[in-house]
């Protein structure tokens, strides 16, 4: 396994589905911060920090079973993909070609569908490269895999830094033209436990896409000013959840495409977590010109059975990605792949502390 200079990584046995293994991996810089994932839809299942008084929790909501990954329906901490996020009806067009894909809510197919990224066995290898080191995920997706036209190779690098980042960094060929839109699914809770009602948030937009009451965007940009959405400026959770737009279709609260300012650029900060109750703070970089912002509002609804393991906004996403259902909105930035042609997205999670 991967050790020496700044970082190191183990592994080991975290179950089987029929005849293959799933493990976990732990990936240690030598600041202290700890990244845990598994092989099983490349899942961070933790992600741990101290606080401003040097007690460690863990970030990141998970679970501690493989059984409950594979029954989980909120893609906790799973990379997503082929195409993360709504795409209306199911279906989209290319040159003409129509294809159709799985509706797995409702009229909507969403997150890659019934058996998307986050349900596959990504093979692994250790990584270094000068950004820090970790884990390297590859996977083939084949042509017609839940309807997506074309053989698709995606690599996705998990890397920590020396200096507490976690780096994110995906690519992906095709053999057709295609579609592609992959993200990250991590829910961060930065006190480690309960809710985020008291976290502060910052998010570098000044518009974002507004939906119909299926979810889907209507098309057009909206400005956030003057608008709970304006979040320019950092503010706390809590006071805004019941005020945004459309709030009453998603459970109370945001799950917003925002269209960030940043250009693409990593050097430009896309959002700031803070907890000002446990001094944590999480940097948000993106090449990707959208951030979908989720409050963790099902949270809580609990299973078929009534079981439920975590609270309502007991979690936030900030997930890095194109917009949703960009294939059937010419107005949008566009997703289509090309053969000869690399998709590439990288996004960076920076940990850090406030003193207050």
């Amino acid at each position: 396994m991967l050790s020496g200079e700044f970082v190191r990584l183990t592994k080991k046995d975290f179950g089987s589905i029929e005849d293959r293994a799933i493990e976990k991996f732990t990936i240690t810089n030598d600041k202290g911060l700890v990244l845990s994932l598994i092989n099983l839809g490349g899942i961070i299942t933790s992600i741990r920090t101290p606080d401003r008084q040097g007690n460690y929790a863990n970030i990141v909501l998970g679970h501690d079973t493989l059984e409950d990954y594979l029954n989980d329906t909120s893609y906790l901490g799973c990379l997503v993909g082929r195409y993360a996020n709504r795409i209306s009806n199911g279906t989209f067009k290319i040159d003409g070609n129509a294809y159709r894909l799985p509706c797995n809510e409702g009229e909507n197919h969403l997150h890659g569908g019934d058996l998307g990224f986050n349900k596959k066995i990504w093979e692994t290898e250790p990584y270094r490269d000068p950004r820090g080191g970790g884990l390297k995920l590859s996977m083939t997706s084949p042509d017609q895999d839940q309807g997506y036209p074309g053989t698709v190779d995606i690599q996705v690098l998990y890397l920590l830094s020396e200096d507490n980042k976690l780096v994110i960094d995906y690519t992906a060929a095709t053999d057709m033209v295609t579609i592609i839109n992959l993200t990250q699914h991590s829910y961060f809770n930065l006190n480690g436990t309960g809710d985020t009602l008291g976290h502060r948030v910052k998010i570098n937009a000044s518009g974002y896409t507004p939906v119909n009451k299926k979810q889907i965007p209507t098309g057009a940009y909206r400005s956030v000013e003057g608008s709970p959405l304006d979040l320019r400026v950092e503010k706390q959770l809590g006071a805004l959840l019941d005020q945004t737009p459309e709030a009453e279709l998603f459970g109370g609260g945001f799950d917003h495409n925002y269209v960030l300012d940043t250009e693409g650029k990593l050097e430009n900060t896309a959002a700031i977590l803070y907890s000002p109750h446990s001094g944590r703070e999480m940097k948000v970089y993106t090449t990707e010109p959208g951030l979908q912002f989720y409050t963790g509002n099902n949270l809580g609804a609990g299973d078929a059975s009534g079981k439920s393991t975590f609270v309502k906004h007991g979690g936030i996403c900030l997930e890095a990605q194109h917009f949703p259902d960009s294939p059937n909105q010419r107005a949008f930035p566009s997703v289509i792949l090309k053969p000869g042609h690399v998709y590439r997205q990288v996004t960076e999670y920076r940990f850090n502390l406030r003193s207050s």
